[in-house]
């Protein structure tokens, strides 16, 4: 994630928060595994480890944010090295809010199986979308270690596949309930893990955006694909 530099000691500094920062990734991946796993197992025992371990998401984010504000104050980094460093908080920012659809997913996970209903419900159809999240966090997280925005641009492309899936899911709940009210309350705790999972998608394309801004010194949030393929090239 950094490049060499004159001070040593700045070499150091970056080091660390880099370890923190993919640390932190390291958790949000099984956090995230866990909570589907618990759900596609039935395991009340999995989703309470989610939850358990939930705050330790936050500690990170709060632990990151504490190193980069000495960096700043200490090192007084210009250019590039600031854009790396502003860029960094914004990231673990959007890998704490991963964290708490992980949480999210399993309060749902454990709702549905302490109901008795999990067993009832499509679960396997979201197998394609929490497939397809995970990859996109792992990639964006080996894209910010490489700086890689070649890799970037592939999320921000793939983000609309989970999209997608999210759109044809939704309306499959919505036939599923029409056609017997009794599943209403189990799909209404499904379609909130359905927008978990597609939210956990939204946040590996923000960490994408942030990749190209450290790399170009460009802001690309809200530009199409377009805009974004001239400035990468």
């Amino acid at each position: 994630m950094t490049e060499k530099h004159l001070s040593s000691q700045f070499d150091s500094d970056l080091n660390e928060v880099s370890t923190k920062v993919m640390e932190m990734g390291g958790l949000i991946e099984s956090q995230i595994r866990a909570a589907m796993a618990s759900l596609s197992s039935y395991s009340i025992e999995l989703a309470d480890q989610v939850i358990k371990n939930e705050p330790g998401v936050d500690d990170f984010e709060i632990n990151i944010d504490h190193l980069l504000i000495s960096v700043i104050a200490r090192r007084q980094p210009a250019a590039r090295d600031l854009r790396l460093l502003l860029a960094i908080s914004k990231i673990t920012a959007n890998l704490e809010r991963v964290g708490d659809e992980a949480k999210k997913i399993a309060k749902r996970a454990k709702s549905l199986i302490e109901s008795g209903k999990a067993r009832e419900m499509p679960i396997g159809d979201l197998r394609l979308a929490t497939e397809l999240a995970t990859k996109l966090i792992h990639q964006a997280l080996d894209a910010l270690a490489r700086l890689d925005i070649e890799s970037a641009l592939t999320i921000l492309k793939d983000d609309d596949e989970i999209d997608r899936e999210f759109k044809g899911f939704t309306r499959m709940l919505i036939t599923y309930m029409m056609e017997d009210p009794r599943t209403i309350s189990g799909s209404l705790d499904l379609l909130f893990v359905a927008k978990a999972i597609e939210r956990i998608g939204d946040h590996a394309k923000n960490i994408a955006e942030c990749i190209i801004y450290i790399v170009k010194g460009e802001d690309v949030r809200h530009s199409s694909l377009e805009t974004i393929e001239s400035i990468i090239k």
